[in-house]
This record gives C-alpha cells, sequence and structure tokens, in this order.
C-alpha cells in the first residue's frame, strides 16, 4: 500500500514496477474507473485485445468465481411451519 504525500505524490510498489517495465522518470495514466482509479503503465507494447480474447478472459473468471461459490457453505432452507409471515401478522393494525 502507498502513502500520497502532502504534494499528492505515491510511490510505486518496486514489485509492481518491475512486473509493469514502470521505471523512474516514466509518465502513468490516471483513469477513473468507477469507485477506483486505474493506473495505467506506459507500454510501447500494449495490443488490444479482440473480442474473443476478452470473451475467453470472461469465461475464465467466471470459472473462478464459480469456483469460489461452490466453497462458501449454502444458506439454511427455511423450516415449514404451516404459517405464513402474512398469516401470522394478518390482523396487526386491525381493530376488531
Amino acid at each position: 500500500m502507498s502513502k500520497v504525500t502532502s504534494k499528492y505524490q505515491v510511490s510505486v510498489p518496486k514489485t509492481l514496477a518491475e512486473q509493469y517495465h514502470i521505471h523512474p522518470g516514466d509518465d502513468l495514466a490516471w483513469e477513473a474507473a468507477g469507485d477506483v482509479i486505474r493506473v495505467i503503465p506506459p507500454r510501447a507494447d500494449v495490443q488490444e485485445l479482440d473480442r474473443h480474447q476478452r470473451l475467453w478472459l470472461f469465461d475464465q473468471a467466471t470459472k473462478r468465481q464459480q469456483e469460489r461459490d461452490k466453497k462458501i457453505k449454502p444458506h439454511k432452507k427455511s423450516v415449514d411451519r404451516s404459517w405464513t409471515r402474512e398469516e401470522l401478522y394478518d390482523d396487526r393494525g386491525r381493530t376488531g
């Protein structure tokens, strides 16, 4: 995690700088992306993904999420009480 200095400067963690080939003096692009900020490193070799590649990545992410969902305990199903909430409170607020 990086701290913002009083001059609104942020340090890039070394592992990320090495992974994305960011060097001192490089210009980074900043982009609003909903509730987050996307930092785009300078890359001369960036290629846009075609539709097939984007769909493949989306399918892979969906599979990972489904695997995570399998590990979550399912909610307990409600017990049949032979009455419903509506029936229980049907007379509420009524005077006889």
